[in-house]
């Protein structure tokens, strides 16, 4: 199963409650944190709707 390993990048202060809602979705919470998910198309459509405050660090298959 592949997976993508993302980090956060952008504050969740001043931001829409849906974005934040999304970030937490994603296990992220602090800045420069990272987290390791399953590769699926939920996956990256939340990664899709934060290019902003998330970025893809590495992909593995």
């Amino acid at each position: 199963m592949a997976t993508i390993v993302i980090k956060q990048i952008g504050s969740p202060i001043r931001r829409p409650k849906d974005q934040l809602a999304t970030l937490k979705g994603l296990g992220l919470n602090k800045m420069h944190k990272t987290r390791e998910l399953e590769d699926t198309p939920s996956v990256r459509g939340m990664i899709a709707k934060l290019p902003h405050m998330v970025e893809i660090v590495e992909e593995k298959a």
